[in-house]
């Protein structure tokens, strides 16, 4: 796909989990350039899809900064190996959700 051409889609609201400063550093991006969450990642995932990199340099450095301020210590070695931590349930009783 190529051009200017406006193209119509039907989007979906979705509820999806994901690690909090993560979050916190795709929403800081998407309000720098001045986008929706959902513009974000829809963009992210199409160059993705491609086997392209959906950021230049100075973006990069940005998400560097973000990560930084978020305190961020993540990579993409990380991504098979998250797990949720244990809730505690009332009564001071721990309990892992399924």
């Amino acid at each position: 796909m190529s051009g200017d051409r406006k193209l119509v889609v039907e989007r979906v609201q979705t509820g999806v989990r994901m690690e909090k400063r993560l979050l916190k550093v795709l929403k800081a991006l998407a309000e720098y350039y001045d986008l929706t969450l959902g513009d974000l990642l829809e963009g992210i995932v199409l160059h993705a899809f491609d086997g392209k990199c959906p950021f230049g340099a100075n973006s990069l450095q940005r998400i560097k900064d973000l990560k930084k301020f978020y305190d961020l210590d993540l990579d993409s070695s990380a991504s098979h190996r998250l797990t949720e931590a244990a809730k505690t349930a009332p009564g001071g009783k721990g309990r892992q959700r399924k």
